[in-house]
C-alpha cells in the first residue's frame, strides 16, 4: 500500500482495544478535531516505551486540541493489557495481529533496520480529521522527540 498523503480519505478499521472493541469512524465521530493513530512495532521495548509514555503524558495536550490518541500495534491484547498497566497509559491500545490494518495504512513492510533490509512496523503517525481524510501523515519517525513534534505541528503546544 502506498503512504497516506495530506487530504486522502482513509479507511476505517476496527480492532479489538484495551478500551474494549474500537472503531476509527467511531472514534472520529466523538473527536472535536480528529484521531492520531500511531503504529509502533512492539509493546514494552525502550523505543515503545519512549514514545507510549510522551503520548500519556501529553494526552490532556492533545485532548486540549480535540484530538483523541490510539496506539496499534501487532502485540496480541495480553501483552497490551500488561503494557497499559505498567506503563499507566490512559489511550487505547489496538491490536492489530495480522497486520492487516498496519499494511493498508503503509505502516508495515520494508524498512532498514542496523543498516539490513527487513519486512517489520514502520514507526508512523497518521493524523486523521473529522470528515475521514489525512491531515498529516509522518513515517519513519524517532520515538524520543516525536510526540513533541506532533504536538507543534498540529498546533497543540501549551
Amino acid at each position: 500500500m502506498e503512504r497516506f498523503t495530506e487530504g486522502q480519505e482513509v479507511p476505517n478499521f476496527t480492532l479489538e482495544s484495551t478500551e474494549g472493541e474500537i472503531s476509527l469512524y467511531d472514534l472520529l465521530d466523538e473527536a472535536e478535531n480528529g484521531v492520531v493513530v500511531y503504529f509502533y512495532p512492539r509493546a514494552s521495548t525502550p523505543g515503545c516505551t519512549t514514545e507510549a509514555c510522551d503520548f500519556r503524558d501529553s494526552l490532556s495536550s492533545l485532548k486540549g486540541c480535540g484530538y483523541t490518541v490510539v496506539g496499534v500495534s501487532p502485540d496480541k491484547m495480553p501483552a497490551l493489557e500488561k503494557f497499559r498497566d505498567n506503563q499507566s497509559l490512559n489511550f487505547p491500545l489496538a491490536s492489530d495481529p495480522e497486520k492487516q490494518v498496519m499494511q493498508e495504512w503503509a505502516a508495515y513492510g520494508e524498512k532498514k533496520n542496523y543498516g539490513k533490509i527487513v519486512q517489520g512496523v514502520i514507526r508512523s503517525t497518521v493524523v486523521v480529521s473529522p470528515d475521514r481524510k489525512v491531515k498529516l501523515a509522518l513515517y519513519n519517525v524517532r520515538a524520543k522527540g516525536h510526540v513533541a513534534r506532533l504536538r507543534k505541528e498540529l498546533g497543540c503546544d501549551a
